[in-house]
């Protein structure tokens, strides 16, 4: 999983970026230019822990997420749309965090003057719904001059996206993002090496100032979720030790930290879940989307896997802690045989018999 942190300059994307990673980038820079920070970071999930715990593995490794601290956009859509290394960084995002400014702070003067989070955000999806308008304006062109050639590529397959990019046209036409647009299984694929940035799922976080109360943000797009924290806050208790951030995290009433948060935020808005493989060399955490079958779970593991896949040997991680092991969960018939047709679910532990 690969998430961009986006937003107007001094809105705190690089204090949301440390809080996420325990980073120490410096914060505060205003320059306008391209520029990125990246960090990989462990998925926190209790359940590995006891997994690691019950099977005593070699190696216990956590799903991982990759947050990029992307600046450039300043929210003035230009004609050209963005252009460069920037797109290239945005279009290869699984998701888009965009922080939002509503701190005031004296000394950190907001690019527009004025602390208004609803024409911030509509800013920033003007930029990202522009740029998918040339995109597909240039795509339509494109499949235009195709059709009066009149040769290559199969007619058939030419009129389909054509129908389908003038849809998605309409829709950009009218400042509707494309994650608000229905997009067919078949179409789907035919969209698969389009990076729209406006289809991407987003999270919008209001950055606050430390006890500062989150003001009514409506905003009803699909696959997209408002969420406040403190952000200078979070990146303080992210600077400290786990005992000391526990004491921290209570002083201030704060459940748990903003990575955890994020973090599930954006398993749901990506449709992402876990499974895990177990035994004495490694515990693992591995991501799926929601609704994959076993032989996609396998070809998470290794591509052999699915290829090969003959059976999955599945037992929920419910069943296993109910049983209290390995032994006592097949002794009570929770240790089960699934084929290719099976779904996946969070939490399932796997392990494939492959042929291959």
């Amino acid at each position: 999983m690969r998430l961009g942190i986006i937003g107007l300059p001094q809105t705190g994307k690089t204090t949301l970026f440390n809080a996420l990673t325990r980073g120490t980038q410096p914060t505060g820079a205003a320059s306008g230019k391209m520029e990125m920070h990246t960090a990989v970071v462990d998925v926190p999930d209790q359940r590995v822990d006891v997994l690691s715990n019950m099977f005593k593995p070699k190696k216990t490794i956590y799903a991982k997420v990759t947050y990029v601290d992307i600046a450039g956009l300043d929210g003035t859509a230009s004609k050209g749309g963005i252009s460069g290394n920037l797109l290239n960084q945005l279009a290869q995002m699984d998701g888009l965090i965009h922080v939002v400014r509503v701190f005031e702070d004296e000394n950190v003067p907001h690019v527009r003057e004025t602390i208004d989070p609803l024409r911030d955000i509509a800013a920033m999806d003007s930029e990202l719904v522009l740029n998918d308008l040339i995109s597909t304006e240039r795509k339509i062109e494109h499949l235009a001059e195709e059709k009066k050639k009149g040769a290559g590529r199969e007619k058939g397959l030419i009129e389909r996206e054509s129908v389908l990019f003038s849809r998605l046209h309409e829709a950009l036409s009218a400042e509707i993002p494309l994650r608000d647009v229905e997009i067919s299984t078949e179409e789907e694929k035919l969209l698969s090496g389009f990076g729209f940035l406006s289809r991407k799922p987003m999270l919008i976080v209001l950055n606050l100032a430390e006890g500062q109360s989150a003001p009514q943000v409506n905003y009803t797009h699909r696959h997209s979720q408002v969420v406040a924290l403190q952000g200078k806050l979070e990146m303080d208790i992210a600077q400290l030790s786990e005992e000391e951030a526990a004491l921290f995290l209570a002083e201030y009433g704060i459940e748990e930290p903003s990575l955890n948060r994020m973090i599930r935020y954006s398993y749901d808005l990506l449709g992402l879940e876990s499974f895990f493989t177990v035994g004495p060399d490694e515990v693992r955490a591995w991501t799926v989307h929601r609704g994959a079958l076993a032989p996609e779970a396998a070809g998470e593991i290794h591509t052999d896997l699915q290829k090969g896949f003959i059976r999955a040997e599945v037992i929920s991680y419910t069943d296993l802690m109910a049983s209290g092991g390995m032994n006592e969960a097949k002794a009570k018939g929770k240790y089960r045989l699934e084929g290719k047709e099976y779904i996946v679910k969070d939490g399932d532990i796997l392990n494939i018999r492959f042929n291959i």
